[in-house]
């Protein structure tokens, strides 16, 4: 990935929000050392594949970015967008560690039948990020474990069950944040994937709509003292 025009993205992003939300954030961590990422691999049983283990050496370790539309702004969202109300996600190493573990207790406890379509979905994955309503999105490690794709897992039959958020996991964070970081429930993501196979689409009629709504433009240029 490129970090640097990750970063700047961002942060246009999160002055986008701030005109909104006056306690928008977007703050990093430093970047994780190798002892550190090999002690959640061996608590997990599982080696990281290779854009997450990249993501954390050498970008962050963690990385947080939200605000919230006010209400009187989400009142006049179109239809397709009522169910977003800001962005709100979380990536680092320790919530890895939590969120494959909760993937797993999930398995345990209730998606524990392969044979069963919807539960298998739960399986063979690694859990990377927590979805407030109790979801994971997570990274589909049967299909490829060293640059898996990303995928959505419901844990209540929501329509994004299965879905393919990003064919890896750089493109699916580059992809959120260029759509407008539209939130990480299936129904505020989805409006974005035109195709359930192929993830966020930055470039579809929806992101360009939304980018619009929220000003947030790609291309536009910042003060050297705020990117």
């Amino acid at each position: 990935m490129d970090y640097q025009k990750f970063d700047r993205y961002c942060k246009k992003l999160i002055k986008c929000y701030s005109k909104l939300d006056t306690d928008a954030i977007y703050q990093t961590a430093p970047c994780a050392d190798e002892e550190s990422i090999k002690e959640v691999e061996e608590s997990l049983g599982v080696k990281l594949p290779g854009q997450l283990r990249d993501f954390f050496l050498n970008f962050s370790e963690e990385v947080e970015i939200s605000a919230f539309f006010p209400d009187d702004f989400c009142h006049f969202l179109p239809k397709k967008f009522k169910g977003i109300f800001g962005v709100q996600c979380t990536i680092s190493l320790e919530e890895v560690e939590n969120n494959e573990n909760s993937r797993r207790d999930w398995v345990s406890e209730c998606f524990n039948n392969e044979e069963n379509e919807y539960d298998r979905v739960w399986h063979k994955k690694l859990g990377i990020i927590e979805v407030g309503n109790g979801d994971i999105i997570a990274l589909d490690t049967e299909t490829n474990p060293d640059n898996p794709p990303v995928v959505y897992l419901s844990h209540d039959d929501g329509e994004g069950h299965g879905a393919v958020l990003g064919k890896d996991f750089d493109t699916f964070l580059m992809n959120l944040i260029s759509v407008g970081g539209c939130g990480m429930e299936d129904w505020q993501i989805l409006p974005f994937v035109p195709d359930m196979q192929k993830g966020i689409d930055p470039d579809c009629n929806n992101a360009k709509e939304f980018r619009k709504i929220i000003g947030f433009d790609l291309d536009k240029s910042y003060p050297e003292d705020f990117i």
